[in-house]
């Protein structure tokens, strides 16, 4: 009889052990799925932004071309190692433009910059007065580089046939590979965190203007 009672309390510890070996795995499991989730979301969110970023950089490309006649105006990240000046978070809105004699011209220029500018500020949709439509801490550039403008048949220098490169930049939500574009280079994240260029994030394209005789 006592053995039979030594057995049932052995058997009974056993069984008290397997529960709560079986409960921590259910739970390590549950914490794993629950960093699986999370990291998920951050990759379709990090996914959202460049999409976005994408859209908004093509959209400068258009008014470019669109407003060919003051595009000079638009090269206005002239520190390229920086890249700064630049429209977006924490700019000082869009530059002045007088490359064309005539005033309308050099307005829609400037609309087109400012309509970025917001853009990229997310002004498109608002939550208790602040900005919230547009991917985080969204910043855009536009540089020219007149050392590439092209040559005609005499040898002459063609201006205006530079290249011209647009970034947009924006803080990711993890970090990864610092981009090579400049744009919003060690502003990311806001201060007074110290800079840190993994979790900056950037898309660029270069183009040129077609010489329309």
């Amino acid at each position: 009889m006592a053995c039979s009672n030594i057995t049932q309390s052995r058997h009974a510890g056993f069984t008290m052990i397997e529960v709560l070996i079986s409960l921590l795995i259910i739970v390590l499991g549950l914490l794993g799925l629950a960093g699986l989730q999370t990291r998920m979301q951050q990759a379709e969110f990090d996914s959202y932004q460049r999409v976005q970023a994408l859209i908004l950089l093509y959209d400068i490309v258009d008014q470019i071309s669109v407003n060919r006649e003051t595009a000079s105006c638009f090269r206005f990240t002239t520190d390229t190692a920086i890249g700064a000046p630049f429209l977006g978070t924490g700019s000082g809105g869009a530059p002045a433009c007088g490359a064309s004699g005539v005033a309308a011209v050099n307005a829609m220029a400037v609309a087109a910059m400012t309509e970025w500018n917001n853009a990229l500020q997310g002004a498109a949709e608002t939550k208790g007065g602040a900005s919230v439509g547009a991917i985080v801490g969204a910043r855009g550039c536009v540089s020219y580089d007149a050392t590439t403008e092209l040559l005609d048949g005499a040898g002459a220098v063609m201006s205006g046939t530079g290249i011209y490169t647009v970034a947009v930049a924006w803080q990711g939500t993890s970090s990864t590979i610092a981009p090579t574009a400049s744009c919003g280079k060690g502003l990311y994240p806001p201060a007074p965190a110290a800079a840190d260029e993994t979790i900056r994030r950037a898309v660029s394209t270069t183009f040129r203007l077609a010489r329309l005789n």
